[in-house]
C-alpha cells in the first residue's frame, strides 16, 4: 500500500468514506473517532449499525480513539461537523505528519465568521494544503457500494487530481477541481435550499413548487458563487446542481426532513436545527448575501422562517408577489 489516509469522524458519513477508501486497497486506512467505548464496539464488531444499519465495514479498516493514531497520514480527511472542524483542527493538528494534506468533508459555513471550512482550516494548521470533498453522496449509498460521484477541490489541480486518485474506488469516484470557492458554496447552500424544498412537501404546496425552487435556487448559488470568486460553472456541476437536486427531493437527506417539520407547522427544535447544516447556513448566508448586496430570496426567507421572524405563508406570498426580473 503506498500510503496511510486517517477518517477523523466516527459519525455515517466519516465512516462511509474510510469504508469505501479501505475496500480500493490502495491505501492504509484508519478511522479515528472521540469515543472510546464506540471505536472498540467497531473494532470488534466491524458495524456501525447505529448510523449504517446492516453495513458490514471492511477487514481492512483500522480504528483509533487516539489522536495521534493520524501520524504518519498522508492524507486527513475532516468529517465533523462544520461548526466543530475548527476545534478539531486544535485537537489534531500536532500529530498532522508535515506533507499531511487535510481535507474537509463537511458543507457548511463558520457560523461565527462567515469563512469558508478550508480559510477556517488554513487559519488552524497554516503549515497544510486544504481541500475540499463535496458532491451528492449519501453516507449509507457510500457504505453500500453504490454507484456515487463526488467532487474534490484544491488550490491547485495537481493536488486535487491526486487527492482524486487516492480516495476513488471502484464504486466512488472523485472529480477534481480548482474551485474550492464553488464547490464549498455549492455543499453549503444546497442545505438551505433543500430546508426550503422541504417546507414546500411539509405544506403540502405540489412538485412544480419544488422545480421552481430548484432552478431558482440554483440561480441564487450562482450569483453568490461568482460574487465570493468561484466559478458559475461549478455550480452547475456535482457539488453544486448534483447535490442541489439529490438533497431537495430526498426523504434521507436531514436538511429536507427539518423543511418537512418546518411546513407542517412544527416550531423548529434549536437541537435538532444544531445538527443541520442548513439550518445554520441559512443566516450566515442571507447576512453575507446583504454585505455584497446579492438577491437571495430564497435564502433569505428560508433564514427569517427558521428565526421565527416571517410566518411560512407570508414568505410564500413575497416570493411569489416580487417585482418581475429577468436574472
Amino acid at each position: 500500500m503506498s500510503e496511510k489516509i486517517a477518517v477523523i469522524g466516527s459519525g455515517a458519513f466519516g465512516t462511509a468514506l474510510a469504508a469505501v477508501i479501505a475496500l480500493a486497497g490502495r491505501s492504509a486506512v484508519i478511522l479515528v473517532g472521540r469515543n472510546p467505548s464506540l471505536i472498540a464496539d467497531l473494532k470488534a464488531e466491524r458495524l456501525h449499525d447505529a448510523v449504517l444499519p446492516g453495513i458490514a465495514l471492511p477487514e481492512s479498516l483500522e480504528f483509533s480513539a487516539e489522536a495521534e493514531a493520524i501520524a504518519g497520514a498522508s492524507i486527513v480527511l475532516f468529517a465533523m461537523p462544520s461548526q466543530t472542524q475548527a476545534d478539531a483542527a486544535r485537537q489534531y493538528g500536532p500529530y498532522l505528519s508535515k506533507d499531511a494534506v487535510v481535507v474537509t468533508c463537511a458543507k457548511g459555513i463558520e457560523r461565527a465568521t462567515g469563512n469558508l471550512l478550508t480559510d477556517m482550516l488554513e487559519r488552524e494548521l497554516p503549515d497544510h494544503p486544504v481541500a475540499v470533498l463535496s458532491g451528492p453522496g449519501f453516507a449509507a449509498d457510500i457504505a453500500k457500494g453504490l454507484p456515487t460521484a463526488m467532487a474534490i477541490a484544491a488550490a491547485d489541480m495537481e493536488t486535487a487530481e491526486r487527492l482524486a486518485q487516492a480516495i476513488s474506488g471502484r464504486t466512488f469516484r472523485l472529480y477534481a477541481s480548482s474551485d474550492r470557492i464553488g464547490v464549498q458554496l455549492g455543499g453549503a447552500l444546497k442545505n438551505v435550499l433543500a430546508i426550503a424544498c422541504g417546507i414546500v412537501e411539509g405544506r403540502g404546496i405540489g412538485e412544480s413548487a419544488r422545480a421552481a425552487l430548484i432552478a431558482r435556487g440554483l440561480a441564487e448559488m450562482s450569483r453568490f458563487v461568482v460574487a465570493k470568486g468561484g466559478q458559475a460553472d461549478t455550480v452547475r456541476g456535482l457539488s453544486g446542481l448534483g447535490d442541489l437536486v439529490l438533497t431537495a427531493t430526498s426523504h434521507q437527506s436531514r436538511n429536507l426532513r427539518f423543511g418537512i417539520a418546518l411546513g407542517r407547522g412544527e416550531k423548529a427544535d434549536p437541537l435538532q436545527g444544531a445538527l443541520v447544516e442548513g439550518a445554520l447556513a441559512a443566516s450566515v448566508a442571507s447576512r453575507l448575501a446583504a454585505e455584497l448586496s446579492i438577491s437571495m430570496p430564497i435564502t433569505d426567507a428560508v433564514s427569517a422562517i427558521i428565526d421565527g421572524r416571517l410566518d411560512i405563508s407570508d414568505a410564500i406570498e413575497q416570493l411569489m408577489t416580487r417585482p418581475i426580473t429577468t436574472e
